[in-house]
């Protein structure tokens, strides 16, 4: 096999994203078991970020999370292991997701929303694990209007096979065809070959990623995130490592990068500083349509199951449907 590998580098947080992704991270907080008001103890002082701790709160209070805030200009994907996280919009979009479902985003002119961690369980830990990922826009979709899907973790493609177990989160393996992203999503062009995997190996398993269907065109990474050591193409990888590969070699974020200017400001992404001002104006004048719930850190009753309300419709995972 010819060697893939371009460089291996330190995982920062978050992580180091090739065009057309902006920022990846990832969550693995171990919470306790929750109060009568799914509730931790408090580890930080309202910017809760310490990796030395077994859990954090990140911008919550007592519940962890991340209270209302703005975006524009990119979407994200949540793709989530373990634990769950309650969504709310100023769209008057709402869920409970976890364990496994995707939710993919699209902030385009603006969106306000909230993504708190509720600590369901009373009687054994809260365990959470998530990866977020943010997905730029093409400048003609910056101004499109907020949606969102929910992808089921019943239906989200995976194979079992020979030590392997994958995961599509985006794009496709073999037969393996991931769920539709949103419809203005940079993803929703099958040419852009967007690509977004979990892969997880068991000791002395082997697996090979396929070249991309468009060759060098598409920018690929490969995040180490948890493990000793693996080989890639030759080369001893030790856990935590950013693996920038060639996409048009066998060796996995990937995709055709958008090739057009980022300029980032906390929430906003879009092409010129002038436009960065004006959402910032956009968003104090309008607040992006406001915030039709009673919290800013809205959560919903411990009871409530996993559920994506959009708007007047609100949608189960099959499983949960099946059991009523």
């Amino acid at each position: 096999m010819s060697n893939a590998v371009k460089s291996v580098s330190a995982l920062g947080f978050p992580f180091k994203t090739p065009d057309p992704f902006l920022f990846c991270v990832y969550h693995k907080d171990n919470y306790p078991a929750g109060d009568e008001k799914m509730q931790a103890p408090r580890m930080g002082n309202g910017a809760d970020f310490d990796w030395n701790q077994p859990y954090r709160m990140y911008h919550g209070d007592r519940i962890p999370g991340f209270p209302q805030h703005p975006h524009r200009g990119f979407e994200t994907l949540t793709a989530t292991l373990e634990g769950l996280v309650d969504h709310s919009d100023s769209s008057g979009c709402a869920g409970r997701y976890g364990q496994g479902d995707l939710q993919w985003m699209t902030a385009g002119r603006g969106v306000v929303h909230g993504e708190m961690f509720p600590l369901v369980n009373k009687d054994k830990p809260n365990t959470l694990r998530l990866f977020q990922i943010w997905l730029n826009l093409p400048a003609k979709d910056k101004m499109v209007p907020p949606a969102f899907v929910m992808h089921w973790a019943e239906q989200v493609p995976k194979l079992t096979r020979d030590g392997v177990n994958l995961i599509v989160f985006a794009g496709e393996f073999e037969d393996k065809k991931g769920l539709p992203p949103p419809q203005h999503s940079w993803a929703s062009n099958a040419a852009n070959d967007v690509t977004v995997w979990l892969i997880e190996l068991e000791p002395g398993s082997s697996f090979v990623i396929p070249p991309s269907k468009i060759g060098s065109e598409a920018n690929r990474a490969l995040y180490f995130v948890e493990g000793t050591s693996i080989d890639v193409c030759g080369k001893s990888v030790t856990a935590k490592s950013t693996i920038m590969l060639d996409a048009s070699k066998e060796a996995s974020l990937k995709g055709r990068p958008i090739g057009e200017p980022v300029v980032q400001h906390g929430p906003f992404v879009m092409n010129t500083q002038a436009e960065i001002q004006q959402a910032f104006m956009d968003y104090r004048k309008t607040e992006f349509g406001g915030w039709p719930w009673p919290q800013d850190a809205m959560v919903f009753p411990r009871d409530k199951g996993r559920f994506a309300l959009f708007k007047d419709k609100e949608e189960t995972p099959p499983s949960q449907c099946s059991s009523s």
